[in-house]
């Protein structure tokens, strides 16, 4: 739909408060002369004092009205329990702690911008990041006719420019101002700064969110038990939580060692290599308890199938695609998978790591067999173990055989 054709509506913007979105507000008024409203959708990291200071910064950057919108219930729901029953990661490392909301966010932002009565939206990603994609194939998908605009990216701002507009007009400048990209969420943090331009360096320490000081002040080592039904979370400590507020405390728990820190190196969704910071202490502790759970009580097949789809998965989250049907079909075979994924996890926290010490289950297929791994023989004889190497040694027998009747002929 067309700007001429919008007249006095309001332009709804994804507000996070950083500076991209912060740069919009005054930009937007200033160029298309009509109010804009902002709206924040909480998927994590947002506190009551957060919120406030978020609505206080944008009404004095000019906003109209600002909105927050609770999604953190849904966000583990409609995406986080798979991610996580997947166990996946991109490029075997990162736990797709940021971006992997986008979609969401897109959704409960079309759904306001309609009960608003406005088809005009706004986002601040730039035109070298993965979000421009996330939100535009999801807005698109399901708004087809709603008016986007994003004038960090088709007006190539840079990000000295943004903070130069913002202090000649006195108004607020975000806490990094322009030297880091902070993005926040349930499942962790992403930093980008000038040293992820390039591949060679690390942030400093005083960059870090989440994690800072944990290595310059080491905390003595802590034990504890993440209790899991059906493969989510439930209980952290024998206190039975509920997924979200579980997250919450194992991401106060684990950030104090360092745990989940990282710097991701990999493809962006158009194709370039990008690099960023995070830190994802809760989705670290997580991934690596449901996995050894895991590895307790589905069968090997299980875990290779699971295997196959979860990487594909990921993938379609990360790129914007999680509205594609093919996503509802992954997610029924990984929440057929879990039937049996309940049980303890005991884990040790020391500065950078998180050790799994045992994991313990009334599904246990190791406690369900008779036999002893190196030990002893259970449902079977010495003799069945005999004749069990001899036939899985037939094709090897064969292959040599072969070989060496051809090497005859010649």
């Amino acid at each position: 739909m067309s700007t001429e054709h919008q007249g006095s509506a309001p332009i709804l913007l994804a507000f996070s408060g950083g500076l991209d979105t912060s740069f919009c507000v005054p930009w937007l008024k200033e160029t298309y002369g009509r109010p804009v409203i902002t709206v924040t959708v909480d998927t994590g990291g947002i506190d009551a004092a957060a919120a406030a200071t978020l609505e206080q910064r944008a009404k004095e950057l000019g906003a109209m009205e600002h909105h927050i919108v609770a999604a953190k219930g849904a966000y583990f729901d409609r995406v986080l329990r798979y991610l996580l029953i997947g166990n996946a990661r991109r490029g075997q490392m990162y736990p797709f702690c940021v971006g992997a909301e986008r979609v969401l966010q897109a959704q409960m932002i079309a759904e306001m911008a309609k009960s608003l009565g406005t088809a005009s939206v706004a986002h601040g990603c730039t035109a070298a990041g993965n979000d421009q994609v996330r939100f535009e194939v999801a807005l698109r998908t399901l708004a087809p006719g709603l008016e986007i605009i994003a004038p960090v990216r088709d007006r190539a701002f840079k990000r000295p420019e943004q903070l130069a507009f913002l202090e000649e007009r006195k108004l607020p400048i975000p806490p990094y101002g322009a030297a880091y990209s902070v993005n926040r969420g349930l499942w962790g943090v992403t930093i980008g700064g000038k040293e992820t331009l390039t591949s060679d360096g690390s942030i400093p320490d005083n960059a870090w969110v989440l994690t800072r000081d944990a290595f310059t002040h080491p905390k003595a080592p802590e034990q504890h038990v993440i209790g899991f039904t059906q493969g989510v979370p439930t209980s952290l400590d024998g206190v039975a939580l509920d997924p979200v507020t579980l997250i919450e405390s194992l991401e106060v728990l684990a950030s104090a060692f360092g745990i989940g820190r990282g710097i991701h190196l990999g493809d962006t969704v158009i194709g370039t290599k990008g690099r960023v910071a995070f830190e994802a202490p809760a989705a670290e502790v997580l991934i690596t308890a449901h996995r050894e759970l895991e590895k307790l009580v589905l069968t090997g097949r299980q875990s290779r199938i699971k295997e196959l789809v979860a990487a594909p998965y990921g993938d379609l989250v990360h790129e914007g695609h999680h509205l594609d049907p093919v996503c509802r079909d992954i997610e029924a075979l990984l929440v057929s998978s879990q039937q049996r994924v309940t049980g303890d996890v005991k884990v040790l926290f020391r500065p950078g790591s998180c050790f799994v010490e045992g994991v313990t289950s009334p599904w246990s297929l190791m406690a369900a067999s008779k036999g002893v791994y190196g030990e002893s023989a259970g449902e079977w004889s010495p003799a069945d173990a005999l004749g069990y190497s001899k036939m899985l040694a037939l094709t090897g027998m064969f292959h040599t055989r072969a070989g060496q009747q051809a090497g005859s002929q010649s």
